[in-house]
């Protein structure tokens, strides 16, 4: 998601790798489920995000679609997000106890956070938002250790990729005045990258995802191209 933001507002004012020490650490938000609490549906998902969640939760897109996430459209493209409940209480995978049920699946942006990603082109950096989180004497933690995705260098690099095709679909929405062409490129990348099932095995591991996904880019860049 593209916004004006004045980093020296939001940030500590660096930039950080994966093997940067933060003082992110939470002890693992024990007593504190604050920024679940009030989040609204900001956590955009990626096709890793999905991937993840059908693991996690034994549905499909369709079945995530009854109530665990919702559509809306970002920068132009039509992308999911979680979904909040209605009554204000926070995000819908939040137990009553406050704790994610779907942690070990979570999505992205919730691994990174308070962390967030500022891009230069098709290449990235993390930054720490220092008024999001407001858990007390926070320790120094590796940004890998608290992302907690292995092999996270291809993670990195997959995130990478996406950003760069999404950036072209983007593109090509914000030149055209043919809302017919917008709601074909967007039926299409929601399909191809979304809805459209991801084989899972029984390992369910990142490895398993990433060659579907390479594949699905393959098909999608011919496809996208011709709409220029």
């Amino acid at each position: 998601m593209e916004r004006e933001i004045d980093l020296k507002e939001i940030t500590d004012g660096k930039f950080y790798t994966a093997n940067d020490m933060v003082k992110i650490g939470c002890n693992d938000c024990k007593g504190c489920s604050e920024c679940c609490r009030v989040v609204e549906d900001t956590i955009i998902l990626d096709p890793y995000d999905i991937y993840q969640l059908q693991c996690g939760t034994g549905m499909d897109f369709q079945g995530l679609m009854e109530g665990s996430i919702a559509l809306q459209v970002v920068d132009g493209i039509v992308q999911p997000n979680l979904n909040v409940r209605t009554d204000g209480s926070g995000c819908v995978f939040l137990s009553e106890e406050g704790r994610c049920t779907i942690h070990g699946y979570r999505p992205g942006f919730c691994r990174m956070f308070p962390m967030g990603r500022i891009y230069e082109g098709d290449d990235f950096k993390y930054i720490l938002q220092v008024h999001e989180c407001a858990y007390p004497n926070k320790t120094k933690m590796k940004v890998k250790k608290w992302i907690g995705i292995q092999e996270l260098s291809k993670y990195e690099q997959y995130v990478r990729d996406w950003h760069a095709l999404l950036r072209k679909v983007k593109e090509i929405i914000g030149k055209t005045e043919n809302d017919t062409i917008v709601k074909n490129l967007n039926m299409y990348t929601l399909g191809q990258f979304y809805s459209k099932p991801y084989s899972i095995s029984d390992t369910k591991e990142l490895q398993d995802f990433y060659p579907q996904f390479y594949e699905r880019v393959k098909e999608a860049k011919a496809i996208i191209e011709a709409y220029r």
